[in-house]
């Protein structure tokens, strides 16, 4: 018996030691994977601005850019909120299709498209070091 729960033991361990280095490694990168990431990312932050300059989500030749320069005004730290034009608690990709939609005249991009998430990408880069708060108005 005495056997029995020492080989149950050591079992444990050797279990433990086994998902303890994989939760210790999991997360390790290099500072080649950071470059690598931040260069991706900082292209997509140029192609939202691109976007957010550019009439063509829209059918009137209006940008976003017009209402809001370097994404003026759009306070992505406070989404989710409740949005009065809408009358719910709405997230910022649903904020930008509704400015699509209205000021710009033109069709909502679906939340996953790499256009919506290029624009909230650099809304998101033009409000960084600012604190979250979510519904702030």
């Amino acid at each position: 018996m005495r056997n029995r729960s020492l080989i149950a033991a050591a079992l444990v361990l050797v279990v433990a030691a086994f998902v303890g280095h994989g939760l210790l490694t999991a997360d390790e990168f290099t500072k080649a994977d950071v470059e690598r990431w931040d260069k991706e990312y900082m292209a997509v932050v140029a192609k939202g601005r691109a976007l957010w300059t550019s009439p063509e989500l829209g059918t009137n030749g209006v940008a976003c850019a017009q209402c809001h320069p370097n994404a003026a005004n759009t306070h992505p730290e406070t989404y989710p909120k409740f949005q009065q034009q809408l009358g719910r608690v709405i997230t910022l990709g649903e904020m930008i299709n509704w400015c699509i939609q209205q000021p710009l005249e033109g069709k909502p991009l679906a939340l996953d498209d790499p256009r919506m998430i290029a624009m909230q990408a650099y809304v998101a880069h033009e409000r960084r070091g600012v604190a979250l708060a979510p519904n702030k108005h």
